[in-house]
């Protein structure tokens, strides 16, 4: 017997608050529905905390419920309030260019074929043209003052110096009026969204309710944290994007093969497809062979392969290995070199600086006579090559793709160096 889709999602951790259990059961139990995720524009790319909002949309699109993806060109304009100060309100003709990239990133993971296929809006569609007479009567009287300012984030901004501006004390009626706007078009019954979401969640199926008489339903997942309750989905770089050219593949995948152990299993879950029995035959490898690291190679693979396809995961296993002297360092092109400098921090040097200077400014030692002991015990390399030089001059025969040499000393110090001419 297949397992409930509701039940498969609060074994993956990804179940905060719904409207009802009971009555989204028997909806789901009812027939395929119509669900929705939005996404705002506030900046150029989505990230991986909105990956886990794509994931379980793809969720319910596999279990035979129709997706609309939602990518908002309205409120994007307006901004979700934060729980603290104000958004800056960017140009109209940028946010428009966040929301095809956005498209672009959401697209891949959704099927847009057969009975349950996917559909992409824009709120900007059935917003542009609206008066403000229009939103406040036909849209501003079902929604009640108190209620409004009862909601976290807007209370919390209330209590603060900074207060909160009219236009994103608003977000909420703009985001109700989505759920509103969808059901009215597409039948539209549930929407799915982070559980620092549910106040708009909740905007929505209220003003669904008052307006068509008609219970609809919401469904909120937790925000993901790691298993000592600190933020998840920053590195010392920051935020660990899905753009390629914003975080690279390479970076990407290292951020997954660097999650704790106390951890790997519930990310397994919630960002990957793998079965309840593959998971679980990780979590056995974790307690008993933790130092194979295989749940984290396994999801570090999963998720990079999800967001960057197979060969961008293949490339950044490649240059993990190749950059501490497991393989081939000749066979990594510029881009992947070029995120691997990213991560590790890469420099520039002029061509004709000695091997000295480059593991010093690439902080590979901390001074000229630790780099010249480094060379001596035998510990330095250049491209995986051992050196004895320690008046090595680095120049065009040494250089990767790019201007890049790779400096190492011993087994883990890894830094690279663009030389120039």
């Amino acid at each position: 017997m297949t397992e409930h889709l509701l039940d498969e999602l609060a074994w993956r951790g990804l179940i905060s608050q719904t409207t009802g259990d009971d009555a989204l059961r028997e909806a789901l139990d009812a027939g395929p529905i119509t669900l929705y995720c939005g996404f705002d524009p506030t900046a150029p790319s989505l990230h991986i905390g909105n990956l886990v909002q794509i994931l379980t949309v793809r969720r319910f699109q596999l279990a035979g419920h129709k997706p609309l993806m939602l990518v908002g060109g309205a409120t994007g304009l307006i901004g979700d309030p934060k729980m603290a100060g104000e958004r800056t309100l960017n140009p109209v003709e940028v946010v428009h260019q966040w929301v095809e990239r956005i498209r672009g990133q959401i697209e891949p993971f959704m099927s847009f074929e057969g009975d349950n296929a996917a559909r992409m809006v824009n709120n900007y569609e059935w917003t542009k043209d609206m008066s403000a007479i229009e939103l406040l009567r036909d849209v501003g009287k079902y929604f009640r003052l108190g209620t409004m300012i009862a909601k976290d984030t807007v209370a919390r901004r209330l209590n603060s110096d900074e207060g909160i501006s009219y236009t994103e004390f608003s977000y909420q009626v703009m985001q109700g009026m989505d759920f509103l706007e969808l059901y009215r078009r597409y039948g539209c019954t549930l929407q799915t969204g982070g559980s620092d979401q549910w106040g708009n969640l909740t905007s929505g199926t209220e003003l669904t309710r008052k307006a068509e008489g008609v219970s609809v339903h919401a469904l909120s997942t937790p925000l993901i944290t790691k298993a000592d309750g600190t933020k998840f989905g920053k590195t010392e770089s920051g935020t660990v994007w899905l753009d390629a050219a914003m975080t690279s593949p390479y970076a990407f995948y290292q951020f997954w093969l660097n999650q704790a152990d106390a951890d790997v299993i519930s990310y397994l879950k919630v960002f990957t497809f793998l079965t309840r029995e593959e998971i679980e035959a990780l979590e056995v490898k974790v307690a008993e062979e933790p130092f194979r690291r295989e749940a984290q190679r396994t999801l570090a693979w999963e998720v990079t392969s999800l967001v960057h396809g197979e060969a961008a995961a293949q490339g950044a296993v490649d240059a993990s290995q190749a950059l501490f002297g497991r393989g081939e360092l000749g066979s990594l092109d510029e881009a992947t070199l070029g995120g691997c400098a990213q991560e590790l921090g890469g420099v520039d040097l002029p061509s004709g600086a000695t091997i000295v200077e480059a593991l010093v400014t690439a902080g590979i030692v901390e001074s000229n006579s630790a780099a010249r002991r480094a060379i001596g015990d035998g510990g330095a390399y250049v491209n995986n090559v051992r050196v004895d030089d320690a008046e090595l001059v680095l120049g065009a025969d040494h250089t990767l793709a790019g201007g890049w040499v790779v400096v190492r000393r011993g087994k883990k110090s890894v830094g690279l160096v663009r030389l120039s001419s």
